[in-house]
This record gives structure tokens, sequence and C-alpha cells, in this order.
């Protein structure tokens, strides 16, 4: 009689809804919460897979304390209580980690059974952390050259009588105009290129045009440094996408390797067909390299290895970021091979446009030959 008694009892959370009123039992399966129902003896009659495999029932009990002490109060008075409970955060680790909910418990029916309904919040809790992180980046970034701007108006005002002073600081005002002016359009790119919708322009797209307009606009930054920009691979190969979008994303890539390589160095780009499906832009350089430890975070927002290297070189923080989002919103990605003391190489993948007859690979070329 004892065995099956405990038999009875180990399949009972496991059924359709033993105990549970009727109708119930089907009103808990269609809804988007994490679902327990417990009785007057504090045993789970049901609990729905989400609340197993985020760790608050185990077999027939609420492993819980918090959501147990909730549940006897609600037993007790009848009245419905919320809160917010954290799951499955490790100790000693930050309050990132781990799930949270906001948890609801109330009476259900007059048996003593208590329902307890938890609602995944974390998703949520970090999309409010990222976007408190970057509002706070913003203001931080837009600080320095508004407050530079503001300080060097006053000493041209004060320097009035000294051409040559207000004509150095006129310099300085116009190169923070400029940081401002590329923060700004930089913030206005990530803003198109990171939400769900769809980009309007997509249409064929060269890579043998983006390329070249992208060196283009490199070329001065580079020739002050006199490096050598090459480029080199497969011609005629194209994608569908929005071509100025790609310029930027690959001048992005360009600029960041020829403001972290040494002078009189040489940055290549080169594109190649991978397979049936698939094209590849590759940029790489024989600059300062990244540390491994860092190489998985280049492409957050304002994330920079250096910063006062990259504050030097007049970074905004976001071009990874974008050239991230970019490739994601063509349907590809981006990967990064890198070595201290020895350079890296950043990986567009993209897919074809078309499959096309093999073209021979083109030899490489400085731009001073387009």
């Amino acid at each position: 009689m004892r065995v099956s008694e405990r038999a009875q009892r180990t399949q009972v959370p496991g059924s359709a809804g033993a105990g549970v009123p009727p109708g119930v039992a089907s009103v808990l399966s269609v809804l988007r919460s994490s679902a327990v129902v417990v009785d007057a003896e504090d045993r789970v009659l049901r609990a729905s897979s989400a609340a197993r495999a985020f760790g608050m029932v185990s077999d027939d009990r609420l492993v819980l304390d918090e959501l147990l002490a909730m549940a006897r109060l609600v037993r007790r008075d009848g009245e419905i209580r919320e809160t917010e409970i954290q799951v499955g955060r490790a100790r000693g680790r930050s309050r990132a980690d781990g799930r949270w909910f906001a948890v609801r418990v109330a009476p259900l029916g007059s048996h003593g059974l208590v329902l307890v309904l938890a609602e995944d919040l974390t998703d949520m809790r970090r999309t409010e952390a990222i976007r408190r992180d970057f509002v706070a980046n913003v203001s931080h970034e837009l600080k320095t050259p508004v407050g530079a701007l503001s300080l060097l108006a006053e000493t041209v005002e004060s320097a009035a009588d000294d051409p040559e002073a207000v004509r150095r600081f006129a310099g300085r005002m116009q190169y923070e105009s400029v940081r401002l002016t590329n923060l700004v359009q930089d913030l206005m790119t990530l803003s198109r290129v990171q939400g769900d919708e769809p980009l309007p322009d997509m249409r064929p797209v060269g890579l043998d045009e983006v390329t070249a307009e992208a060196l283009d606009r490199c070329q001065i930054k580079a020739s002050s440094k006199e490096i050598e920009l090459a480029v080199g691979g497969q011609p005629g190969l194209k994608v569908r996408g929005d071509e100025e979008l790609l310029i930027t994303a690959l001048r992005n890539l360009v600029d960041n390797a020829v403001a972290y390589s040494p002078e009189r160095t040489r940055v290549v780009v080169s594109t190649r067909r991978v397979d049936d499906l698939n094209i590849e832009i590759n940029v790489a350089d024989q600059g300062i390299g990244i540390p491994d430890a860092e190489v998985e975070r280049i492409f957050e927002r304002f994330y920079r290895v250096d910063p006062a290297r990259s504050r030097q070189t007049g970074g905004t923080g976001l071009g990874l970021a974008i050239v991230k989002h970019v490739t994601t919103k063509h349907g590809g990605e981006v990967t990064v091979w890198s070595k201290e003391g020895s350079g890296s190489t950043f990986t567009i993948r993209l897919p074809l446009l078309e499959p096309a007859a093999e073209t021979p690979a083109a030899p490489l070329h400085t731009t001073a030959e387009i």
C-alpha cells in the first residue's frame, strides 16, 4: 500500500492536472508565464515545463523559499501578492547573472490551492541596462567635444589681440567640430542599422566599387602616415545591399587599420568568392594587434581596447559596432583574427548575389594604381 501511495505521489506533478479545478489546467497550458499550482500541503499539483526548466520546481516541491513563503501567506489570508525574484544567480556573481521574474501569487478556489505565475523579465532587464549604458556613454562622448568647443571659444575671445593664438585655437575648434560631427553621424548610422526593420534600399552592389570608394575616403589619413593601401582578390563580385552602408562598414575597417598601424606599413583589402553562396572581404594590417582577452568585446558600442589612443586618433568608439550591425543587416557576419605585434585581419562574409563564372584573382595594387 505504501509503494502504491508513493507511486501516485510522484506522478502528480506530471499529470494533466490532478486536483486542479476543471478548466484551470487548460487555461494554464496556454499562458506564456511559468505557472505552478500548489496544494494545501505545499505540494506541486501542476507545473509548466518552463517553471521546471528555470529551477522553480523540483519533483513536487517549490524549491525557492521566497515563493514558498508567499504561497503560505496567500493561503492564510487570501490576499494576492506580487514581487520580483532572481533565479539561478551563482554565489559571488553579479546581479546581472541569472534570470529575473515578475511573480504573482493568488488563491485558486476554496481548497487551499495557490497559483504562482512568473513572467520572465530577463530580456527586458538586459535591454534596459543596455539602454542606460548607451545613454551614459553618449552623454560622456558628447560632453568632451562640446566642453572643448566651449572652452576654446572663451579662449579665442580672450586672445582676440593675438592673431597667432586665434589661428591655433580656431584650428583646434575645427578639429573638435569634426569630431562632434563624426560622432553624431555614427550615432545616426547605428540607429538606422541596429533595428529589426529591413533596409529599404537593397539592390545589386558591386564590391569593386565599394572597395574603391572606401579606400578613396581613407587615402588622406593613410598618406599622412605613409601607409600603403593595397587592393586585390577576385573582381566582379556582387551582393545585394545598401551601397552607402557597405562603403561605410568597409571604410570603418580600413580607418581602424590605418589608425592602429605604424607608419610606413601596409593595409590590404581583398575580396574572394568562398563558395557558391558567399563572398568575403578581408582587411589585413600590420598594426599593433588586439589582445586575446579583448577580441570578444571589440564590436561593442563605445568599447575601446586603448581609450587614450582611440581618442587621440579621433575615433568615436562606434566604428566596429556599425560594421557588425551593417553586416548582420545584410545577412552576413564579421570575424577577426589578431595577434599582438603582428597585426589583425577583419573578415566580412556576405551572401553572393548570384553564382558567377570563375574569374581569376586580380593581383594586389595600391590605390595610386586605381
